[in-house]
């Protein structure tokens, strides 16, 4: 690069200062922000593989929706009826003496109503009539597990594979793999009410930064709202690219001085989405393009809103989306849970079944997967009375779309619903479940750090045939 080159005419008035600050106008600050603080946590790898070429054989699922149920939703008030919990009300018989967070008590039934729904008889209660009706496009499986009864490490289990805090997250992993079908939008979004929904778990980790989730806050639904510093109000469209070219022919020179750098690579990558998405954004983010049926179907919430901005992103080709039902822990009921179950349910119930049945209708749900579910569950036995304490040991999630059977339940807990016991399905064999829809073999996902190769799935996970169509 020729440093003595002249500066373009529009920087010639401007201060080192003002020039400096004029680089956070606009989109860009939302996807630097992120990527800075990673490159300051983990140093460039010293020996960087190429991702391998993926889908690896031909993918069922193109995209995918996380809806995350932050705190650990109860599998025994809405998917897992066990009679045995009335039958043996206050009572702790052997088999409930299991470890968990805090101190327990007997044995504590539902006052919810089961009933079977669709094609498969799946058991489903009274505080999810929505997602009853679509039961024969969703695939319930009562037989999950986790290894940490504590939040922190059970969240970031699910997210990135591993309980240690520091690791790329599904979605990094995912955008890595197989990038964005749009180049103007991130391949890898996340959104809940608030600007850190996902509470750093949707890190890239050691992965290239570019591969970052980017937050954007559904409480509020316009995008200029929604997203901070969306346009840039001191310097038009041209301009702003006469900037963001010099920068990128200085990170350039760089790279000719003193090699390639996979985090260099990522924020110029990332600045380039962040100028063009400054303008997408303004389409894409504005649900109230969508007409008023379409936003009664999903609710006026910011997870009903979260949900239906998800499927306008993969609508658009984003690859990954995280929803967040929130703010902090909402689900972890540790006391009043009928009472909290009753108020909570109906927002969540209506924007969920309303996505999986939106996708379908678009013609969007045989490839896209939509996952729901928390890092855990809840005990059988009593906590305050009338609360339920952290299960790992057993507990719910569904899936949705993207070739997995619908209209089937999978794998049982015991008698009591605390423990899986029949077509145990532990988080990896999850994670390795929705790679191979998207087409992935988790085996061969990986990147090498730290003279290692890592991966989403660690060296276990096996997928659950199954479940898939």
């Amino acid at each position: 690069m020729n440093i003595n080159k002249p500066l373009p005419k529009i920087l010639n008035n401007l201060s080192r200062r003002d020039w400096i600050a004029s680089l956070t106008g606009g989109l860009g600050a939302v996807g630097l922000a992120g990527m800075l603080s990673e490159q300051n946590l983990f140093g460039a790898p010293s020996t960087v593989l190429s991702a391998p070429k993926f889908p690896n054989f031909p993918a069922k699922a193109k995209h995918n929706i996380v809806l995350f149920m932050v705190g650990g939703p109860s599998q025994l008030d809405m998917f897992d009826p066990k009679p045995s919990l009335l039958k043996y009300q206050g009572q702790r018989p052997s088999s409930v003496e299991l470890r968990t967070e805090r101190t327990t008590g007997g044995l504590l039934p539902s006052p919810f109503e089961f009933k079977q729904y669709g094609r498969g008889g799946v058991h489903v209660s009274s505080l999810l009539p929505n997602i009853a009706s679509t039961i024969d496009d969703i695939c319930v499986i009562k037989s999950m597990y986790t290894f940490n009864p504590t939040h922190t490490p059970a969240r970031s289990l699910f997210h990135t594979g591993n309980i240690a805090a520091t690791r790329p997250s599904m979605g990094a992993w995912i955008s890595y793999g197989l990038g964005s079908e749009n180049k103007n939008l991130p391949g890898f979004v996340v959104l809940g009410p608030g600007q850190n929904t996902a509470g750093g778990f949707a890190r890239a980790g050691f992965l290239p930064s570019q591969h970052q989730g980017t937050n954007f806050d559904d409480s509020v639904t316009t995008p200029d709202k929604m997203i901070r510093y969306l346009q840039n109000k001191d310097l038009d469209k041209d301009t702003q690219r006469k900037q963001l070219d010099l920068i990128q022919s200085m990170n350039r020179g760089h790279e000719e001085q003193f090699g390639q750098d996979e985090f260099l690579e990522g924020r110029i990558q990332s600045m380039e989405t962040a100028f063009t998405m400054q303008f997408e954004a303004t389409d894409v983010f504005d649900i109230n393009k969508e007409s008023q049926a379409v936003r009664a179907e999903y609710g006026d919430t910011p997870f009903a809103h979260g949900c239906l901005l998800a499927r306008r992103l993969v609508e658009r080709g984003v690859r990954t989306v995280h929803v967040y039902y929130g703010p902090g822990q909402p689900w972890d009921d540790h006391s009043k849970i009928n009472k909290n179950l009753t108020q909570r349910c109906p927002d969540m119930d209506k924007a969920s079944a309303a996505l999986v049945k939106d996708l379908r209708q678009r013609g969007l749900l045989d490839e896209t997967l939509v996952v729901w579910g928390g890092e855990f569950g809840r005990t059988p036995v009593s906590e305050s009375g009338d609360g339920r304490d952290h299960n790992p040991y057993g507990f719910t999630m569904w899936m949705a779309g993207g070739g997995v059977k619908g209209g089937m339940a999978y794998g049982e807990t015991d008698e009591f619903g605390f423990k899986a016991v029949d077509k145990t399905v532990s988080i990896h064999d999850l994670h390795a479940t929705m790679l191979n829809q998207m087409g992935v073999d988790h085996t061969k996902l990986t990147y090498r750090y730290a003279g290692r190769d890592f991966r989403l799935t660690d060296v276990y996970g096996e997928v659950v045939h199954d479940i898939l169509a």
